[in-house]
Order: structure tokens, then C-alpha cells, then sequence
């Protein structure tokens, strides 16, 4: 089933560049225009998916062409299957039914129950992101980082008008995690700050990691223990005239990207620990792999400066997307397709639906799990060390899904690797493998 899927999603590569066209830019003073009014967090305008999560509106056509952001929801998230994620080109917005949206190649692992992020040549990695936002609250994800040169590891909180709380790990450097914030997607990079990881590394066992966001204060911890905690008081911009503190309703995200491209800048590849190697023997089966169990989310009671008109939606009021600017109402749009918008949601396509013009985007391509990406090695800890050992290449895993006991392996050797799998998206482009899946999206609806 789901190697008929690939084939045609591959067969549909061929059209693709005869049904999309690059579509608008959106930034500081150039908003989206109305036939495409979402502005995405690659800066790209467009329809249907890039007016849900991560739909920016300081820079779409309006406010209301986002998509309003469903509220928070406390749970204990049990990453076991992919029955509740749903992959980006067919989610359109209906929190009822999944809890979890996806992009890239994302497999379980049934051995650990468990998901696998994947990352192949020529993609943009994998993401997973959570359907709800937070608006303050603790939020613990229980995983296992990829490893190798140019391969980086996120467990971000970021909102849609680029507040950012990140966990990163680099895959040179097993022994710790980074830690960084950024408010409305400015990059100060002395926010950034190393923390050891005391129990063992970022790749041997599973470890629970946690961002306690309150309004006054954040913390970052590792297996119960505060490892570092930052004030909101400490952040006050006087250039500005606000606090440079993370305080808009940000989604949950999970992923694995290539920050060692070529293409990238040399500060994101430096800080990366270099060039990605595509035959390293932290691959399996062509892929890189980082490992997610679950994540439990326990929301806190919005700020007392929120704006309370409801309880189902988050949405923004003014273009100063402070904390003292989001509104929570009772407003819900779910996308007939993604020719949708906010502003106008469509109804679903049918057989004898009109097709998208060849100029329509409707779903971003990339990867926005790298958060704001990092350019110069994190404070408060050394120069990324590294920690690889390949191994004797000439060993072979018989198991497919991990080590001859079943567990979670990420090299040749079985040792410090990660489970063997198909990754079916490896030769595709990051912007190809979006329009790919919006076409997929098109077929299946």
C-alpha cells in the first residue's frame, strides 16, 4: 500500500513543474496578495496549507487570511502509529481528528513504540508538529537524537509570527543539547546556551525533555533536572521598546534537517559540525534517524493581558503580536481543500472540481523545524565535539527495525544507530517534495 503510494507520488514529479510556479515573497513591508494571502515561514506566499500552522499575519494579505489557531490542549501524547498524524498536504485544519501533522518521511517503530524521524539525500528532513498551540504551559518530549556531521536535531515551540523556544542537538556533539529563544524570529545568538546531558547521550537511551514557558519565565530541563532558566525581565529591548521573550501561542515541533547542506550558509554548516555526510554509517537504509516516543503537554491559563471573547481559537488583534494582542475566540475554519484560505475556506474538491492554476502554492516546501537557524556555536559550553565512532562498515544489521534484540540502533555495527527503514522521499527536493505531496494532496481528495 504504502510503496503504491510512493510510485504514484513519484509518477506525479513529472507534472509538477507544468502545474506550480514560484509563487509571491512576503517579509516587513510586503504583504501577500489576495489571490495568494498566506504568507509561509519560508516567506513565500500562497493557499491551503501555508494559511495553517505557521501562517504568519503580519505579513499575509489580512489577519484573517491565517487559519485562527486552535487552542491548547493537556495531554499525554503516545507516538506509537501514525494514526493520529496526518501528512501536510491532506490536514486542512480539523483538530478533531488528528492531533499531530507531519512533513517528509516520518515511519513507526513498532519495536519501541515509538516514531522515526527520517532524513535522506536530497530532502529537507522530516517534521512533525502538533495540530494545538500552547499558549504557555509544560511541554516534555521523550526521544533520541540522529548523530553525524551536518545533521541536526529539534524539539522547538515556535509561534506563527516567529517566537522560537528551541532544544537543538548537533549531531558532533552527543554529550549535550543546545538551548535557545528568539522572539518574533530576530537571531541573537548569545541567547543560545550548551546543557549537559549528565545520564549517558543524546543517542544511547531515550531522555525527557522539558520547556516550563511561563509568561514570567522560562526553563529548559533534561530528566527532571532545571539545567537552565531565563526571565522575562531579563529580556527588555530598549531599542525596541519590548521584551524580546517568547510570549505568542506557538506550535509543538519535532524534526530532523540538514543543516551541513552545501547550499546553506557557512556559519549554519560550522555550526553544524560540517558538511553532511551521505554515506555515513549512522544511515540506514539511505536515511538519518532521530527517535520520538511522546510528548506530553500541560497547558497553563493564558496571560492576564489575553483578550478573552472565547476558548477555541487563538488569533491576532495588531501587528505588535505581543502577548497583550492575541485574542481567544470561539472562531473555527476548517479548509474545504487546499484552494482554501482563512478568508475564504472553499469547499471540498470533487471530481469535477476545477484544478489549481499553475501560478497557486499550497504547500511550503522546506523544513521550518530548524526554528531560526543557528550561525555561531552556543554559549556556556565548548565547540561541538565529536563523538563519532563509524564502526566496522563491513558488519551488516539483519535486523530491520534495530539491533538483533530490537532496539533502537543507529550504525552498521548495531552500535549508537538507528532502525532500518525505506525512506521512501530520499531522491526528492525539499520544494519538490512539496509539490509532490500538494498533487498527492489533489489525487487523494
Amino acid at each position: 500500500m504504502v510503496r503504491r503510494a510512493f510510485s504514484a507520488l513519484f509518477a506525479a514529479t513529472a507534472l509538477a513543474s507544468t502545474v506550480y510556479a514560484a509563487g509571491a515573497k512576503c517579509g516587513p513591508d510586503k504583504k501577500c496578495p489576495a489571490e495568494t494571502p498566506c504568507c509561509g515561514q519560508y516567506n513565500d506566499c500562497g493557499v491551503g496549507a501555508f494559511c495553517l500552522g505557521g501562517c504568519d499575519p503580519l505579513f499575509s494579505h489580512s489577519f484573517d487570511s491565517c487559519v485562527p489557531a486552535p487552542t491548547c490542549k493537556s495531554a499525554d501524547y503516545s507516538l506509537t502509529s501514525l494514526d493520529d498524524v496526518q501528512d501536510i498536504a491532506k490536514y486542512l485544519g480539523d483538530t478533531s481528528k488528528v492531533n499531530w501533522q507531519s512533513q517528509g518521511h516520518i515511519e513507526p517503530f513498532a519495536a519501541e513504540k515509538s516514531l522515526l524521524l527520517t532524513m535522506g539525500e536530497g530532502t529537507a528532513g522530516s517534521i512533525l508538529a502538533s495540530t494545538h498551540y500552547v499558549w504557555y504551559g509544560k511541554i516534555c518530549a521523550t526521544m533520541r537524537s540522529s548523530q553525524g556531521r551536518g545533521v541536526v536535531t529539534a524539539f522547538i515551540m515556535m509561534s506563527d509570527v516567529r517566537d522560537e523556544i528551541d532544544f537543538e542537538w548537533v549531531g558532533v556533539d552527543l554529550i549535550n543539547v543546545q538551548s535557545n529563544y528568539y522572539s518574533q524570529g530576530v537571531t541573537v545568538y548569545t541567547n543560545a546556551a550548551n546543557l549537559s546531558i549528565s545520564n549517558g547521550n543524546s543517542v544511547e537511551k531515550l531522555h525527557e525533555y522539558c520547556l516550563d514557558w511561563k509568561p514570567e519565565s522560562l526553563t529548559w530541563s533534561v530528566d527532571g533536572k532545571d539545567l537552565r532558566t531565563k526571565k522575562k525581565s531579563e529580556t527588555w529591548n530598549s531599542t525596541s521598546n519590548r521584551f524580546d521573550y517568547p510570549q505568542t501561542p506557538s506550535r509543538v515541533m519535532l524534526s530532523l534537517w540538514p543543516a551541513g547542506l552545501p547550499t546553506n550558509a557557512k556559519g549554519t554548516v560550522d555550526w553544524a559540525g560540517g558538511l553532511i555526510d551521505w554515506n555515513s554509517d549512522y544511515m540506514q537504509n539511505g536515511a538519518y534517524l532521530a527517535q520520538v516516543q511522546k510528548v506530553n503537554v500541560q497547558c497553563y491559563d493564558p496571560p492576564p493581558q489575553a483578550k478573552i471573547k472565547g476558548k477555541k481559537s487563538y488569533k491576532y488583534t495588531d501587528p505588535a503580536a505581543t502577548n497583550n494582542t492575541v485574542e481567544i475566540s470561539d472562531d473555527i475554519v476548517i479548509l474545504g481543500s487546499l484552494l482554501g484560505t482563512g478568508e475564504n475556506p472553499g469547499k471540498a474538491l470533487t471530481s469535477g472540481s476545477p484544478q489549481a492554476s499553475a501560478t497557486i502554492a499550497m504547500v511550503p516546501g522546506g523544513n521550518p523545524g530548524g526554528g531560526t537557524r543557528q550561525e555561531t556555536p552556543a554559549a556556556g559550553g565548548d565547540s561541538p565535539q565529536n563523538t563519532q565512532n563509524p564502526g566496522n562498515t563491513d558488519q551488516q544489521n539483519n535486523n530491520p527495525s534495530g539491533n538483533n534484540n530490537g532496539e533502537f540502533v543507529q550504525n552498521a555495527n548495531g552500535k549508537n544507530a538507528g532502525a532500518s527503514l525505506q525512506p521512501s522521499l530520499a531522491k526528492v527536493q525539499g520544494s519538490g517534495l512539496a509539490i509532490v505531496l500538494a498533487i498527492l494532496g489533489l489525487i487523494v481528495l
